[in-house]
């Protein structure tokens, strides 16, 4: 457990962006994060928790304490008739946990494959895709308070969550550290296959035999295919939210724009795609956000609602790109993008 002294945050954020703090440590267990914590290199800036660096955008150097979660491991903690509850260390990468929890024939992940980030993140953001969220397995978890020290439990009642979003973004934001996440987990799947392109992936794929393992094979092919690896461009993979609007607002721009996107939803309201609307604006009137580029910024040409960095670009100017793309898509739909990502 070693502290570093002002050292890049380039490997540790998916944007790839180049920022330095002040002082850097990380951690692998409870005792090594209270003992960083009681040493007392904290200023006046506070900490930052730094997970897989996936839902950030940095834009600036930092004078906090950045302590880094690396704690690992994966616990069977017990089952019933239906259910097999896991225990993942916050620590654990989220992809590998998925595959891992596939590989053991636990259903219920398997929509949630090759999302980029930590398992910590996962409750905070109550990730989301293809028509599963976290809160749909989420059992409990176990987070630190950064001031007492002391070890909550968080129920799914608890967290309070709602779309990309959870209690630890609100009113418990920067207050607690996520140490570990327990799954409840199907030992019979049920299968969800009607949302995007997933029929098709499997149709093309020639499965017959549905399971866990073919839906998890397919969500990778179609996130493979349309978003890029943040290893090779900077990312954060969806960097706004699909916008949730009222009905009557839908049904105007339906007659205005027939081929817009939108779901229904249980409260009356429907979800609009925000990769569509970027699509139909940019900034010329004959020039899509999508492809656009300028710079080492730009929107992927294979998803609008993916902003990238080419190699060099600040956290600024990808924070201006994604500025410029809410003002446009608010002046032609009367719509406003919510930024998906925690910009620093």
């Amino acid at each position: 457990m070693q502290i570093q002294q002002n050292i890049s945050l380039r490997p540790y954020n998916t944007f790839g962006v180049n920022v330095a703090c002040r002082q850097f440590a990380a951690f692998q267990n409870t005792d090594e994060l209270i003992e960083l914590l009681n040493s007392g290199n904290i200023g006046k800036s506070g900490v930052l928790i730094l997970g897989g660096g996936s839902n950030m955008l940095l834009t600036k150097n930092l004078d906090s304490f950045v302590l880094k979660n690396d704690i690992k491991g994966i616990e069977e903690l017990h089952e019933d008739k239906d259910f097999v509850y896991v225990r993942a260390g916050a620590g654990e990468n989220w992809h590998e946990f998925v595959s891992y929890c596939t590989s053991k024939g636990w259903a219920g992940l398997e929509n949630l494959s090759l999302i980029p980030g930590n398992v910590g993140a996962s409750p905070m953001q109550n990730i989301g895709a293809y028509g599963v969220e976290v809160k749909d397995l989420f059992w409990d978890l176990e987070a630190l308070h950064l001031k007492e020290k002391k070890i909550q439990t968080f129920t799914l009642m608890d967290c309070a969550f709602g779309y990309r979003d959870s209690i630890f973004k609100n009113k418990y934001k920067d207050q607690f550290v996520i140490l570990n996440v327990t799954f409840r987990l199907r030992k019979r799947p049920i299968f969800h296959t009607n949302y995007g392109a997933i029929t098709q992936e499997l149709e093309r794929m020639r499965v017959t035999d549905l399971s866990i393992k073919a839906i998890a094979e397919a969500i990778i092919n179609i996130r493979s295919s349309k978003l890029p690896d943040p290893k090779l461009i900077g990312n954060a993979g969806s960097f706004f939210k699909n916008p949730l609007v009222k009905r009557t607002l839908f049904e105007k721009l339906k007659k205005q724009y027939p081929g817009i996107v939108g779901f229904d939803n249980p409260d009356g309201t429907v979800k609009l795609a925000a990769g569509w609307l970027i699509e139909q604006c940019g900034p010329a009137e004959d020039i899509s956000w999508k492809g656009y580029r300028v710079g080492d910024v730009g929107c992927y040409p294979k998803q609008a609602l993916v902003l990238v960095n080419y190699g060099n670009a600040t956290g600024t100017e990808v924070f201006d790109l994604s500025t410029q793309i809410v003002q446009s898509v608010r002046t032609k739909f009367n719509v406003t993008l919510e930024r998906e990502v925690n910009v620093i």
